[in-house]
């Protein structure tokens, strides 16, 4: 179960805990948070009134309409008279993705009638955590057929010791550019060491998917920021790893939840994350997953920093969901759609 999230004390203008905390995965896998945590990264700043920044993107319909006109003038001006784009001018994601693990039972019960659901709600990608007893042809003929593509798939450590090469020939049939490692089983990440091996491993397994033309990743949870020794496992694997052949999957929640800022992984590793999970945290003592928008991740700023940072897939991901998760993803999707960074 999940501890209550700490009390917090001020220091300076930073918010620290008070006392360690202990936090568990979706899955159960526990994991500890030793000494003083800073104030969580990435989260919404609020004003005095209590309004979360994301109300600065919302705008009713008259100074919608008036931008996008002032908008038409000056791309008008600009493009007659030869200058530059404003460098200020506001985006949107062009492609917004779901890993699949958020509707995995539904995805049991009907494999294609999910997809359908899926393609039917606004979504170009999709990445796969298992394919539910399906060939590799079958995959691929559902995505053609809701004109879904699937960039990415998750495999496990196992497979990656294991039979790689079924993997490497269901990803280059489904059409899959990028493998990721999913997740580290518990009794693969005890000390040091077996992070040590973990770098030999990922690094290996890049190497080989890099020569048939399938990039390789590693997807992060919360214990690889749980310091071991005075070290961070995630800086180890980002430091030891070739960042040609082991790209990385940064998922969002994970990441602010552990009490980093991904900000600062984008600054410091440019081009380094070509896929990240987009999925929110609650303001909750438990700080657990809630639908994109409705929580305290402040997105609009890490898309701000997706280019340096090297994103080219987002993904949308809630481990649980309170109903139907196509209710969730749904609002998770309106919110993303209208979102400007």
């Amino acid at each position: 179960m999940v501890a209550p999230w700490p009390g917090y004390q001020k220091q300076g203008s930073v918010l620290v805990s008070k006392t360690d905390v202990r936090i568990s995965s979706a899955n159960g896998a526990e994991c500890e948070s030793l000494g003083q945590r800073p104030r969580l990264a990435g989260v919404k700043s609020r004003s005095a009134e209590g309004a979360t920044c994301v109300t600065d993107i919302l705008m009713n319909r008259r100074s919608f309409l008036h931008r996008a006109f002032c908008g038409a003038v000056v791309s008008l001006g600009t493009a007659r008279f030869g200058l530059r784009g404003a460098s200020s001018a506001r985006r949107r994601l062009s492609k917004i993705g779901l890993q699949l693990y958020t509707v995995r039972k539904e995805l049991e019960k009907d494999f294609a009638g999910t997809l359908e659901k899926v393609a039917a709600l606004g979504f170009l990608e999709v990445e796969f955590a298992g394919y539910f007893k399906h060939t590799p042809q079958e995959v691929k003929t559902i995505l053609a057929r809701h004109q879904l593509s699937a960039p990415s798939a998750h495999i496990s450590t196992a497979a990656l010791r294991g039979n790689l090469q079924e993997a490497i020939e269901a990803a280059q049939a489904i059409g899959h550019q990028y493998l990721v490692c999913g997740y580290l089983p518990a009794e693969e990440r005890r000390s040091l060491d077996d992070y040590k091996k973990l770098v030999d491993l990922l690094n290996g397994a890049g190497e080989r998917l890099n020569k048939v033309g399938i990039q390789f990743g590693y997807h992060n949870h919360d214990f690889e920021f749980v310091p071991m020794e005075g070290r961070l496992p995630y800086d180890m694997i980002l430091a030891g790893t070739d960042p040609q052949m082991v790209k990385m999957e940064m998922d969002l929640y994970w990441v602010t939840k552990a009490g980093q800022d991904p900000l600062k992984y984008f600054s410091a590793y440019p081009g380094r994350f070509p896929l990240v999970h987009v999925k929110d945290m609650d303001g909750t003592p438990r700080h657990f997953f809630t639908e994109v928008g409705q929580g305290m991740i402040d997105f609009k700023k890490i898309f701000a920093a997706g280019q340096k940072a090297g994103v080219k897939h987002y993904f949308v991901e809630q481990d649980e969901t309170p109903a139907s998760p196509f209710s969730s993803i749904k609002l998770s999707m309106d919110y993303l759609k209208r979102l400007e960074f």
